[in-house]
């Protein structure tokens, strides 16, 4: 077999109808839901995320709707950031940013003991307070810890939170907390996640609305 002129559409679409073949049954997801878990699938070939994906009512729809208007997406790592579609992005007019790597969040973190990503949530916070915001945390429970806390507070309320931080502290307990804030929100229950399944799952959104080539 050559694998030479295999093109990557054809391997994504042949890799999307092997996950449908296995997938076994999906009717408890709408079709915006089930393209979520796909693309995670895809993303991670772990169908555990078939059963750990969790999503408040409408929450796909609202995302995807907060994408069409033109979101800022704001992420908790590089790695999320360059995950998601710029293509996409660019067309529908959407921002994507990520403070972690910014020296004043690393320095105002320093002076108040806490980590990036609580100083990274308030920054994005203070900046697009009159903005659509879609908040893709991937890596640092931290945020989500944060999220909870401004919204708790009223000073945010966003259009979606997506909650997909992987690892072993406090992980566990701040994606059970981000589903208690009263927001929308889209979480991998447990400990699994990642910047890659942060990225995977606002780029399903984005191709419901955008037409890849």
């Amino acid at each position: 077999m050559s694998f030479e002129n295999i093109r990557p559409a054809d391997i994504e679409k042949r890799s999307m109808e092997i996950i449908e073949s296995e997938i076994g049954d999906t009717s408890m997801f709408s079709p915006q839901e089930k393209l979520i878990v796909k693309r995670c699938i895809h993303t991670t070939a772990d169908f555990d995320y078939k059963k750990n994906l969790r999503f408040s009512e409408g929450a796909a729809d609202k995302g995807i709707a907060a994408l069409r208007s033109g979101a800022v997406i704001v992420t908790d790592t590089q790695m999320a950031l360059s995950g998601i579609s710029k293509p996409a992005c660019k067309a529908l007019g959407c921002e994507v940013h990520c403070f972690m790597s910014d020296a004043d969040v690393a320095g105002k973190a320093k002076e108040l003991g806490v980590t990036r990503a609580v100083v990274s949530v308030d920054k994005a916070a203070e900046l697009f307070a009159d903005r659509t915001m879609i908040y893709a945390v991937g890596n640092a429970p931290t945020a989500l810890i944060r999220l909870h806390g401004l919204i708790a507070e009223k000073k945010i309320s966003p259009a979606l939170i997506i909650g997909v931080p992987v690892g072993f502290v406090n992980v566990v307990e701040a994606k059970e907390l981000i589903m208690t804030a009263g927001v929308p929100y889209i979480v991998a229950a447990g400990r699994k996640g990642g910047s890659n399944v942060a990225a995977a799952i606002v780029n399903a959104m984005l191709y419901t609305i955008y037409e890849r080539s």
